[in-house]
């Protein structure tokens, strides 16, 4: 059902599928940006101080980062489903 309603509203439309692929490139962008050291850390952290650390919310943190990182995997693939679109506009014979 999502697939439909993307394909019709948004990739039919090449203008729409524009927007969408910057502004999907933009959240992916944003958020893998420090997504790898802050996850490296945060499992350091928990690695080093136990229930300590658990207790003081590296674990809700760690929650924010994972989920993070999956918004980031759904930008890119929306990013990438838009660049498709558009290459294969742009490469059509006339």
């Amino acid at each position: 059902m999502i697939n439909t309603l993307f394909q019709r509203v948004v990739l039919s439309r090449l203008w729409l599928t524009f927007i969408v692929l910057g502004v999907s490139f933009l959240v992916g962008a944003l958020g893998t940006l420090n997504l790898v050291n802050l996850l490296s850390a945060n499992l350091r952290l928990l690695h080093d101080y136990g229930f300590m650390a658990l207790m003081d919310g590296a674990l809700l943190q760690l929650a924010e980062l994972l989920a993070q990182g999956f918004v980031s995997c759904i930008a890119y693939v929306v990013f990438k489903t838009c660049e498709h679109r558009l290459s294969e506009w742009l490469g059509r014979d006339s």
